[in-house]
């Protein structure tokens, strides 16, 4: 059984950085894409990043291209995001996901199966 858990959210004054942690155990976490999602209060989850499943492919949202880095380290079972240049709009839940099939990698919610609990992001002005 998959369980996905984050960390290494928290507060943060604009522009400040954070790095959030996701560990996978139970599954074979070096053959499945995983993605990095959030969802701001009164607003639909949104995607952030995603890696593939050797780490040599990485996706972006526009708003987060050039502030965030996702990574992964498969000997650990763990994706990393590092978020540079925070501001107020990137609060949110953070929550990181394994992706459905095997070598799939997407910008898609639908497309992935697994799900953390999640980690508070707080950006303050």
């Amino acid at each position: 059984q998959v369980q996905l858990v984050e960390s290494g959210g928290g507060l943060v004054q604009a522009g400040g950085s954070l790095r959030l942690s996701c560990v996978d155990s139970g599954r074979t976490f070096s053959s499945y894409a995983m993605g990095w999602f959030r969802q701001a209060p009164g607003k639909e989850r949104a995607f952030v990043a995603a890696i593939s499943y050797t780490g040599g492919t990485t996706l972006y949202a526009d708003s987060v291209k050039g502030r965030f880095t996702i990574s992964r380290d498969n000997a650990k079972n763990t994706i990393y995001l590092e978020m540079n240049s925070l501001k107020p709009e990137d609060t949110a839940v953070y929550s990181c996901a394994v992706a459905r099939y095997p070598r799939l990698l997407s910008r898609d919610t639908l497309q992935y199966d697994y799900w953390g609990q999640g980690t508070q992001v707080t950006v303050s002005s």
